[in-house]
């Protein structure tokens, strides 16, 4: 699921829209995004950054490198605590993956549609992810993220089982780690997202 998202918002409505006090990046502000391209994401140190991550996570021991990112472009949220690609980024490297909308297949009819779920608005929003840094043999470090799912809404479950965490703003900075945060008071937020607050369309 969520094979694919959107970026169509630029750097000051992201700026605005998640309170970035420093763009640390290289961003294509329009287009589609895929498994294995860099993905805008928002970070918090001493401070929120909005940072470039490759999409596809791979951990720090991983030795395959890139073939093991294009496994892990999700994580269930039901099981970061435990997995041991997600535990460690799940206790210490949270972020939010900026998107205006993600897509889904709907298959149920002859001619499968593809469906583009958003926010009614179309604003950005920030799907809760993990990253990672991995040090190659040769070579700069690899940043990566994974985006993290949950059992989908009533709009979203017409066509598919599972969607992205999206998180609300006022959990964001709960899920970033501005405060000390245990998996127990972060489970709240691995929820699907209200049904009222989201549009789909047929493309």
């Amino acid at each position: 699921m969520c094979g694919r998202f959107v970026l169509i918002s630029d750097l000051p409505i992201i700026g605005e829209a998640f309170h970035i006090d420093e763009f640390a990046g290289s961003f294509r502000s329009a287009g589609d995004r895929y498994p294995g391209q860099d993905v805008a994401a928002v970070i918090l140190s001493d401070r929120r950054r909005l940072v470039s991550f490759q999409w596809g996570l791979i951990p720090a021991w991983a030795r395959s490198g890139p073939s093991q990112g294009r496994k892990l472009i999700h994580a269930r949220g039901e099981t970061l605590a435990i997995k041991p690609s997600f535990r460690d980024a799940f206790r210490k490297r949270r972020c939010l993956v900026v998107a205006n909308g993600f897509y889904e297949w709907d298959r149920s009819l002859a001619r499968k549609r593809l469906v583009r779920f958003s926010m009614k608005g179309g604003q950005p929003f920030g799907m809760a992810g993990l990253y990672e840094t991995w040090q190659p043999p040769v070579g700069p470090p690899v940043h990566s993220c994974t985006i993290v799912t949950t059992a989908a809404n009533a709009l979203v479950g017409k066509i598919h089982d599972r969607m992205p965490v999206i998180v609300a703003q006022d959990q964001q900075d709960l899920w970033l780690g501005a405060a000390d945060a245990g998996p127990e008071s972060l489970a709240g937020i691995l929820m699907p997202y209200p049904v009222a607050e989201m549009a789909a369309m047929v493309l």
